[in-house]
């Protein structure tokens, strides 16, 4: 039996901007097509920000759901997990403390890009086993959108907006809702594979403006897929062997949204059925740090993912980043 003091989840929710857009409505401005993108992404559609809308605008609605199906709507910090702050300084999880009227709780932003929740959920972890809060807002969220080239049809067609949030409050290890062993890794020698080269003290401080597509979120492709695919497969297992748990345990693989062919190759590789992945990529695209909790929101929603599931979450970003975790899901209201 474990022992000590976990993290446990006790709400849920998410959020993604109204604006809809389809693949026939990327195809119009792009040399590309539904067909083409449906075959190499499994995207149909997603939902874009409008003008003046922020990350922190996302933050602020998946963070209020999350804390009313928490039926409380204190807790002790937020964390933000985020490649798309609202502005390089200062964070903007402060912000998103305030608007929630959460008053003067500590609030600060992780940035692991697409691993980006399971990083915060450590940080989260780590605030209430070292008794600096008993609940812990822990909000994902990205305006993808905003750093995306919209011409580059590699990138417009997979990068969407959303957030997700949980709230998590101190707890048993042994109770359902307990986040399990956490691992987590990173390569910055591969940091070259996603990126956004400007806007950063290395590009400032050259002797040379930026050229105006570097502002943009660049990734190399094929070599991204490999390594997801090789890091997902390895840092899951790893994770399911620290929870002691089988493959065959494993009631829903929850992996960040970054590709319908990566989410199928690490099912795969991990033998798990498809009947027991969940995914939402072809309705909601590629979200970021979003997308796990956006998942398990819908998921739980809908019924899909229910009280006593054995889940196992796992996701790859930049950095390159990395991480997995398991949960037996508790009994959540969703908002």
């Amino acid at each position: 039996m474990s022992t000590g003091q976990a993290a446990v989840v006790t709400g849920i929710g998410s959020y993604v901007p109204p604006n809809r857009v389809t693949n026939d409505d990327l195809a119009a401005r792009l040399d590309t097509s539904d067909a083409w993108i449906r075959s190499r992404t499994g995207i149909a559609e997603r939902y874009f920000v409008s003008p003046g809308t922020s990350t922190g605008d996302l933050a602020v609605e998946a963070g209020l759901r999350a804390l009313k199906s928490a039926g409380d709507e204190q807790v002790g910090a937020v964390v933000l997990a985020t490649t798309t702050p609202d502005q390089p300084c200062p964070a903007t999880a402060p912000q998103v403390a305030a608007r929630l009227g959460l008053g003067a709780v500590p609030a600060f932003d992780v940035a692991a890009v697409c691993s980006g929740f399971l990083y915060g959920l450590a940080s989260a972890g780590g605030l209430i086993a070292a008794g600096i809060a008993d609940r812990v807002l822990l909000i994902a969220a990205d305006a993808f959108t905003t750093i995306i080239n919209p011409e580059d049809r590699t990138t417009a067609v997979i990068f969407a907006d959303g957030a997700g949030a949980v709230v998590l409050r101190a707890g048993s290890p042994d109770e359902p809702g307990a986040i399990g062993p956490l691992v987590l890794g990173s390569d910055g020698e591969l940091s070259h594979l996603i990126e956004v080269p400007a806007g950063g003290s290395r590009q400032r401080s050259g002797d040379r403006p930026a050229a105006p597509e570097d502002h943009y979120f660049r990734m190399i492709g094929r070599e991204t897929y490999r390594h997801a695919v090789e890091r997902m497969t390895a840092v899951s297992t790893e994770a399911a062997e620290r929870a002691g748990w089988l493959l065959d345990d494993v009631d829903r693989l929850v992996a960040h949204q970054a590709n319908a062919r990566i989410l199928d190759a690490v099912s795969d590789r991990l033998g798990i059925p498809a009947e027991r992945q969940l995914s939402n990529i072809a309705r909601v695209g590629n979200t970021g740090a979003a997308s796990i909790p956006l998942l398990l929101a819908e998921a739980t929603s809908e019924g899909r993912l229910t009280a006593g599931h054995r889940v196992l979450l796992t996701a790859f970003g930049g950095g390159l980043s990395w991480g997995a975790a398991t949960v037996v899901w508790p009994e959540l209201q969703t908002i």
